[in-house]
């Protein structure tokens, strides 16, 4: 399940988890934050394996459409939780016994909603991430180059998706074959290197690691549409080459500075 971003929307001041799933283009949200709240029980938690159990023993299929999500606990680490999207949450408070049912459903079918409209209209998309980069603390010139980053990165992956790459997986591996061409290291290594756990990396790049980026995966591009690359085995060779490209001009230009393009920097604490 690819997911775009852990949010917490609120029902009456109370927090309720949430992440986007982009490829299903739907909410998920965390089953225990609402059980906590529909049955007003001070231990969700067991309140929600017993329900749980009760539903399958009746035969139901409910919890067969209830997978696991990465959510955002106290500690400030990310556990695995029960997640469900907006219809299979709805089936589920009838299996609750709450005076907040009834509001709690349309509050779910108005955040549940809130990012589909995003997928009708790009331009709010556009101003969410804008508005959310700003927050974080972000220059005006590190948000156009964002913005530039993301627009090779959809050429890129409609070239692909065009030419036999269908599975997130290859995505994955096309991607990782590129970063490490360009950088010398994994997606997974970089990420490291920034002390990251779920958080987008390129959200974390610097301005020079999203040119390198963007120039590893335009050249990627250029290199696949020449060659004609068909399916995965093809398109390795253009990203293999395009990051190449990428790598020597990285490296021309740390020889000149002295300085590595790649580094530890992130905006989580502003560092």
């Amino acid at each position: 399940m690819e997911k775009e971003q852990k949010l917490v929307a609120l029902f009456n001041e109370q927090p309720v988890r949430r992440v986007w799933n982009k490829e299903e283009e739907k909410w998920y949200f965390s089953v225990v934050d609402v059980v906590r709240i529909l049955a007003q029980n001070d231990r969700p938690r067991k309140y929600w394996d017993d329900l749980k159990r009760n539903l399958q023993q009746e035969g139901s299929q409910l919890s067969d459409k209830i997978g696991q999500l990465k959510f955002l606990a106290s500690d400030n680490k990310y556990y695995l939780s029960d997640a469900a999207d907006v219809e299979t949450l709805l089936r589920l408070i009838q299996s609750i016994p709450s005076p907040k049912a009834e509001p709690f459903k349309l509050w779910l079918a108005k955040v549940g909603y809130e990012r589909m409209q995003e997928t009708i209209d790009p331009e709010l998309t556009i101003s969410r991430a804008r508005k959310n980069w700003q927050m974080r603390g972000h220059s005006s010139k590190w948000i156009e180059q964002r913005m530039l980053s993301i627009e090779t990165r959809n050429k890129l992956t409609d070239y692909w998706s065009d030419h036999g790459i269908n599975k997130r997986d290859e995505y994955a591996k096309l991607t990782n074959i590129i970063h490490n061409e360009w950088s010398g290291l994994t997606v997974k290594e970089h990420k490291v290197l920034k002390n990251l756990e779920v958080e987008n990396l390129r959200d974390h790049m610097d301005e020079a690691e999203l040119i390198f980026t963007a120039l590893a995966e335009l050249s990627t591009r250029s290199i696949a549409e020449t060659l004609s690359s068909e399916g995965l085995e093809e398109n390795k060779i253009p990203a293999y080459k395009g990051g190449r490209v990428a790598r020597n001009a990285r490296q021309e230009l740390e020889l000149e500075t002295g300085r590595p393009v790649v580094n530890p920097k992130n905006f989580l604490l502003g560092n």
